[in-house]
């Protein structure tokens, strides 16, 4: 008899138990269901720390030579391919209204032969190493780099040497040339989110030369001369603007050697980058540029702020607040489940096929905002820009510490997933050194990034969006899109 009791009592209280935790299920459920983060092991972010690996970074060795021009690398072990490559603080900016478009010019006359290599040459000498040639021209930097087998690093130097001081820049040269940049920019403006970006930079910073677009108009490629070309060399291709970066298998004392070798006839003297910035100043302007084209299947928009330049203290939270916004696309394998929060309204609403954040930085401003493309036949491109204004205007007010925590795991990653090679470490290695004057370690970058909390993060977006004014660009149907005035009077929350 007592043990028929004491084996109800301990199937009651089973029964209780099981009850008590279908109970604790339930309510755990609920509070997922609000929060799609805690239906997974880990309910919150934890910062993410990279000692051990930091700790590994080989160190970034960096000579000047006698005229001026540096040399910077960073050697892998163990690695048997390298990256090395001459990063020149020149392009579209540093030029005039006449001359727009010499720096993309000159990147591709610098494929067409030297005095000592025709163009053939020059590419069978490439491709018999198993090398890779290439250059590129933004709006403050111009590279030209190779990819090479680390006993092919000296030919690498002497072929940047020859194309960057020797091209064969002759008349004829020049007019075969045209066509082939005319025909590209035909190509480019094909590509509506190259066309929105270069109308909301020349809206942006109107009547100055960062609103210039890199491959320059069209009348201007088809008068450009040899002269231009020259006078743009002789007065920016200076060795105190030009830096020699190299990454993966390398010796930096040999590379050394081979740069002032190959570049000792670089003139030392000439304008800087920061005195023609001073005399030549990018001044934001707020304002809307709309190119309406019903036919258009896609409406193409981005919607900008003044941003912070490369040395601004707030350049890192900047970063820091586009990993927030994310980026999203319908192709995208985390659907509705982004950590960002207009990800998800995007993504759960349909209010758009892909959106951004971007921030870009110059030597003097920046542009800081998102660009979105959308259906206007089966989306709501007005509770599209109702959303996004919410969202980047609510960092003003809202920012909580899981989503600076998550960001700045995520920005770090990808820093590191941008330097996962030789290619990425000497463009940023180039990059870093024209813009700051040094390579930032990683150990004090990230420390920087972990600085950023949500205080910092409301404190940056109160003074980059909160009631400033802003530019906007559009390509497509944009009769749903709404007005300037519409976007601006949401650049902040009316509270009472």
């Amino acid at each position: 008899m007592q043990r028929s009791l004491l084996r109800l009592a301990r199937q009651q209280a089973a029964v209780l138990a099981a009850g008590q935790r279908a109970y604790a299920s339930a309510a755990e459920l609920a509070v997922a269901q609000d929060s799609p983060y805690l239906r997974f092991a880990s309910p919150e972010p934890h910062p993410v720390s990279y000692g051990s690996l930091l700790g590994q970074i080989p160190e970034t060795q960096v000579t000047t030579l006698p005229n001026g021009m540096r040399v910077a690398s960073e050697t892998t072990p163990f690695a048997e391919t390298a990256t090395v490559g001459v990063w020149i603080d020149a392009g579209s900016r540093y030029e005039t209204a006449d001359n727009n478009g010499a720096a993309h010019f000159l990147e591709h006359m610098a494929f067409k032969g030297t005095k000592s290599r025709k163009m053939k040459q020059l590419e069978e000498e490439i491709e018999n190493m198993g090398g890779h040639l290439n250059a590129y021209t933004s709006r403050e930097i111009t590279s030209y780099y190779a990819k090479v087998m680390k006993q092919d690093v000296d030919k690498a130097i002497h072929i940047l040497s020859d194309i960057l001081q020797n091209s064969d820049i002759d008349e004829l040269a020049v007019e075969r040339e045209r066509s082939v940049i005319l025909r590209e920019m035909q190509e480019v403006e094909g590509i509506p989110e190259e066309v929105v970006f270069d109308h909301l930079h020349a809206t942006a910073f109107q009547h100055t030369s960062l609103g210039h677009t890199i491959l320059g108009p069209a009348e201007n490629i088809q008068k450009l001369t040899r002269g231009d070309l020259a006078d743009y060399i002789a007065t920016h291709y200076t060795a105190p603007r030009m830096v020699v970066s190299a990454a993966g298998a390398v010796d930096h004392s040999q590379l050394v050697q081979l740069a002032e070798k190959a570049f000792s006839g670089l003139p030392a003297e000439g304008l800087s980058s920061k005195e023609y910035i001073d005399k030549n100043p990018a001044y934001f302007t707020g304002s809307d540029v709309r190119v309406r084209d019903p036919d258009l299947p896609k409406l193409h928009f981005a919607v900008a702020f003044k941003g912070a330049s490369w040395t601004d203290a707030d350049a890192i939270p900047l970063m820091v607040i586009q990993s927030i916004i994310g980026a999203w696309s319908k192709g995208s394998a985390g659907g509705s489940n982004c950590s960002s929060m207009m990800a998800q309204r995007v993504a759960i609403n349909n209010l758009a096929d892909s959106y951004m954040a971007f921030n870009t930085n110059y030597h003097d401003t920046g542009l800081f905002g998102f660009y979105a493309t959308a259906d206007p036949k089966h989306q709501a491109v007005d509770d599209l820009a109702w959303c996004m204004m919410r969202e980047i205007s609510g960092l003003i007010y809202n920012a909580t510490e899981e989503q600076v925590v998550r960001a700045r795991n995520q920005l770090k990653a990808s820093i590191l997933f941008q330097q996962d090679g030789p290619g990425g470490v000497a463009e940023d290695i180039g990059r870093q050194l024209l813009v700051y004057g040094r390579r930032i370690p990683k150990a004090e970058l990230f420390a920087r990034i972990d600085a950023v909390d949500e205080e910092t993060v409301k404190d940056v977006a109160s003074r980059f969006i909160y009631d400033q004014e802003l530019a906007l660009a559009a390509v497509g149907d944009c009769q749903n899109l709404p007005d300037y005035n519409w976007f601006r009077r949401r650049t902040f929350w009316l509270r009472y």
